[in-house]
């Protein structure tokens, strides 16, 4: 494979660097004129071409399935717009909403809910009238506890705008939670400056940063640094991840990359069901698949490694946690498959 020293953004680019055969060019254009494509060198460089079901090409390389849609999937997936008040603002839960500053993301995985909205065709990002708009919106609101700055993938934003972004929020005396919802400590970890981590702290404000990241070889030594980088300069970090067919639906992978996250001092938050946007159901798996590797890390892997399972309800209706019961009718469930009654009898 090329050596690769600057993101991927078009098929001929993917081409050049071996990525991708050039015979499936032709039938892969209508995937590439309707999904943005990126792929960082970072990434790039983890993916084996010799490796069909390689599980960080299964991320960011298109592939032909996502013109198969089905019926039950939809552009919106999670109901963002039937919750939008203003323009880049969702207002789903009563103590926090999204501030979706920007729709560019440094790569586009394949399976992305927001995938009908993100990338150089998308909503782009919010002009300073909008953003006022949605400021105002914040402060009005006392109840509004938590903002969630998200999009697109914030962090690929300057540390000015990011700054801005914090100084307006920390007028807001309610706020005090700034949670921002990032790939970038992963697929370009030298974005992560020292004046980049200062952008993201202001006075009275309690920063959080959630890394996406699904699979263990994603966690390299200079994510891990980025990390280290976020943690040291005072922000908290937790993880998430979407359950994905072939990457990491089993519960050795799915382990080590919890393991992974736990070593580099991130609170492993989420696993997601993946959601139901259009053209990913090749690597969707089934609600019951997601269960059974959820009772085998409980079985394995210390209580620091476990993720809430979580199903974003289609068409905004919530996140609710979909994980295995262990207790029904008087018996409980030990994580090797034994049951006992509970309370215990006589």
């Amino acid at each position: 494979m090329a050596r690769v020293t600057r993101t991927l953004r078009t098929l001929d680019d993917l081409a050049d660097a071996g990525l991708i055969a050039p015979e499936r060019l032709p039938t892969l254009a209508a995937v590439a004129a309707r999904y943005a494509v990126a792929v960082t060198p970072g990434m790039a460089e983890l993916i084996d071409p010799a490796e069909p079901a390689d599980p960080i090409a299964a991320q960011f390389l298109p592939r032909e399935d996502e013109l198969t849609t089905d019926p039950l999937e939809r552009a919106d997936p999670i109901g963002d717009e039937a919750h939008s008040p203003v323009h880049g603002l969702v207002h789903r839960y009563p103590d926090r909403v999204l501030l979706k500053l920007t729709h560019t993301c440094a790569v586009y995985c394949r399976f992305c809910f927001r995938r009908e909205m993100v990338g150089p065709e998308g909503h782009g990002n919010m002009s300073p009238a909008q953003m006022d708009e949605a400021m105002a919106y914040i402060a009005a609101r006392p109840d509004i506890w938590e903002v969630i700055v998200t999009g697109g993938d914030p962090l690929v934003l300057s540390p000015r705008r990011l700054r801005e972004t914090m100084d307006r929020l920390s007028a807001i005396p309610h706020v005090k939670i700034v949670r921002f919802h990032t790939r970038i400590p992963v697929v370009d970890p030298a974005a992560v400056t020292d004046e980049l981590v200062a952008a993201l702290r202001a006075p009275g404000k309690t920063t959080w940063v959630a890394l996406h990241a699904n699979h263990p070889r994603e966690m390299t030594p200079a994510a891990r640094a980025a990390c280290a980088r976020l943690v040291d300069g005072g922000v908290a970090m937790v993880s998430q991840t979407v359950l994905l067919k072939g990457v990491n639906d089993d519960p050795e992978t799915l382990g080590a990359l919890m393991r992974s996250f736990v070593e580099t001092r991130i609170k492993p938050y989420y696993l997601h069901q993946m959601d139901l946007a259009p053209g990913t159901g090749h690597l969707r798996t089934s609600v019951a698949e997601g269960q059974a590797v959820m009772r085998a890390l409980r079985g394995a892997f210390s209580g620091l490694c476990q993720p809430t399972y979580i199903l974003d309800i289609p068409d905004g209706h919530g996140k609710v946690p979909i994980g295995p019961g262990y207790l029904d009718k008087g018996v409980v469930e030990d994580p090797s498959g034994r049951t006992r009654a509970y309370p215990p009898k006589d």
